[in-house]
This record gives C-alpha cells, sequence and structure tokens, in this order.
C-alpha cells in the first residue's frame, strides 16, 4: 500500500512554544512562513549598513508620520510570521506594543538581499502580495539595484520596476536617491 508524503506544519502559537521549550534559540535567525520554519543567512556588514543607512533616512524623511520597523516580526496569519529587514508601518501612538502589526498596518516593506535573493523574490515577494503589502523594495547587493514590486493581486505584484545608481525612488511620495540607499564601490 502507498502512502503520500505531506509536510507537517506548524502555526505561529507552535512557533513560539518551540522558543519558549527552548527547541528554538534566541539567537537563532528563524521566519516563520506558510507554516515552515526558514533559517535565514547571517547579516554580512554591508547589509546591515545599508538596514541602518536606510531606517535613518525612513526616519528623517517621513519623521512621525510612520513607524519604521527594523528587523522584527509581523503577524500576518496563523501560519506566517516574517521579519523583514525593514517595515513601514501606519503610525500607532503604542508602538505596536499590544500585539505585533497584522499586514493591514504596513505600507511597505525592504529587504536588502545578498544570497537571499532567491528566497525574497521566490518566497517572500508572494507572501507580501498575498496580504496585500501595497509596496515590496528588494535591495540587491550584488547589483547595486533597488526593485521595486506594487499593485499585488492575487499573490503578486503586477508592477515591478528596477532602478539603478544615479535614479530617483518614490516612496510614499517622497524621493530618494538609489546613491543614497546603496553602498556603493
Amino acid at each position: 500500500m502507498e502512502t503520500e508524503v505531506s509536510k507537517w506544519l506548524i502555526n505561529v502559537d507552535e512557533y513560539y512554544k518551540m522558543a519558549e521549550v527552548g527547541i528554538l534559540k534566541p539567537d537563532d535567525r528563524l521566519e516563520l512562513i506558510n507554516g515552515e520554519i526558514f533559517k535565514m543567512s547571517p547579516i554580512g556588514s554591508k547589509h546591515a549598513a545599508i538596514v541602518d543607512r536606510l531606517a535613518r533616512i525612513l526616519n528623517h524623511l517621513l519623521q512621525s508620520e510612520v513607524i519604521v520597523r527594523v528587523q522584527n516580526p509581523l503577524s500576518f496569519d496563523i501560519n506566517s510570521e516574517p521579519e523583514p529587514d525593514i517595515s513601514i508601518l501606519k503610525y500607532r501612538a503604542d508602538d505596536y506594543a499590544s500585539g505585533h502589526p497584522a499586514a493591514a498596518d504596513v505600507l511597505a516593506i525592504i529587504e536588502v538581499a545578498g544570497s537571499s535573493i532567491r528566497f525574497d523574490k521566490e518566497v517572500k515577494a508572494p507572501l507580501y502580495a498575498l496580504h496585500t503589502i501595497p509596496e515590496y523594495w528588494i535591495i540587491d547587493l550584488e547589483n547595486n539595484t533597488i526593485e521595486v514590486r506594487s499593485n499585488p493581486k492575487e499573490g503578486t505584484y503586477s508592477e515591478i520596476q528596477v532602478y539603478m545608481p544615479g535614479e530617483e525612488v518614490n516612496l510614499m511620495d517622497r524621493k530618494l536617491l538609489v546613491n543614497d540607499v546603496l553602498i556603493l564601490g
């Protein structure tokens, strides 16, 4: 008799329980996406510098209109709790102390991608589009580009634009120079 092989997917509560009992360690770099636990690659110095630079630029540019979160969880559904490099969230006076932001709270997500480029395009992009995140940026460290995905429909982004050094990119009606975001050279 043949049996079908199936995956055992977990939910957010089970994920937290695994951390509580020590199966997952506090310093593990993990994300729960669609019921699967993904181990994230270590953060290189260029990656970290771009995330820090972008957080500083966005906090200055958008002031107190939004909340800029760095590498913190978002609560999408019972099976997904991604931790993007940067989340731009609707402003809330409590800074989401009462619970992680939901997809409806997210205005934009930015991922800085080196070795994770395929994962960011093939796994995270559909997840973010499915949850109708209005804008998703992938900062490609290898090619020094910023890919902006927008207009999510049925689990995919219908618009994709790639910005190169020397160009301007818009975020929430504000202009940023690609050269100010990337670390060139």
